[in-house]
């Protein structure tokens, strides 16, 4: 699967240098969407098999010595279902952000800064993956929470069961898994959700585009969601914001010397 995959993408490269279209154009962008999809997905297969253990202990602690307590018991408090229903909704956008940038960005002819940001997106998201396999980790729904009760605990109004279930199926834990904390996904540190959206949030700033108006607000619910819905800890946020300005920093030295290679190649 993966030859074929690089042979496209060599395939794609080729073709766009020859056939500077819009068709081989958007081609050029957009596969990296169900790519980035299907490495998620592939991970899932590489990260227990390699390390073979988690290290939420390691996050709880960090939690409880910054706070003195766990930040997802004490959002309790505030938990209701409208705010349930609202966050959940604003979680489950998290895919989109970079595609709304993105679509802009393309609707106004903005193509290096199309490039730039399918670059920075990409290598953002396959940091973060470097990050689950240093540190895995399944989330507080698992260690400090029952979550066979979240749905009674967490309660929405309408959407909220089915959008979880969604999240729970593309974490590998469909409805009915017998054990779900030894199946899903160790992708809680750093938190993609922060890095990524932190990213497309920035991006939208960076280069005027007018969805930022969008992006912004949704990114800050997106990313308080996270841990109210019990999906990370603090610590993961933080991680995630650090994350962030590692792509940042390290990525304008590679698009650099990658932008001077494919330019005198």
């Amino acid at each position: 699967m993966n030859i074929g995959i690089t042979a496209y993408v060599i395939f794609i490269a080729y073709t766009d240098n020859k056939k500077y279209n819009l068709f081989w154009r958007q081609l050029h962008y957009w596969y990296l969407v169900p790519l980035i999809l299907l490495y998620f997905k592939e991970l899932y297969l590489m990260v227990d098999p390699i390390r073979g253990v988690i290290f939420d202990d390691w996050l709880i602690k960090a939690d409880r010595f910054i706070f003195g307590t766990d930040p997802t018991h004490s959002l309790m408090k505030i938990a209701n279902p409208y705010l349930t229903e609202l966050l959940q909704i604003v979680y489950g956008t998290f895919y989109f952000l970079p595609i709304i940038l993105g679509i802009s960005l393309t609707i106004n002819g903005k193509y290096e800064e199309l490039d730039y940001s399918a670059f920075i997106i990409v290598y953002g998201f396959i940091l973060s993956y470097i990050g689950y396999i240093l540190l895995p980790a399944i989330g507080p729904r698992f260690t400090l929470h029952d979550f066979s009760k979240n749905n009674f605990e967490m309660p929405g109004l309408f959407l909220t069961d089915f959008l979880r279930e969604i999240v729970n199926s593309g974490e590998s834990i469909p409805k009915g898994t017998l054990n779900p904390a030894a199946v899903v996904q160790r992708d809680a540190f750093p938190s993609g959700h922060t890095q990524m959206t932190l990213l497309a949030m920035y991006l939208s700033v960076k280069f005027k585009s007018r969805t930022k108006y969008f992006l912004i607000p949704n990114g800050l619910l997106l990313i308080f969601s996270t841990v109210y819905l019990r999906y990370h800890y603090v610590t993961d946020l933080i991680g995630g914001f650090a994350f962030m300005l590692l792509t940042l920093w390290s990525g304008k030295f590679i698009y650099k010397f990658w932008n001077n290679t494919r330019n005198n190649f």
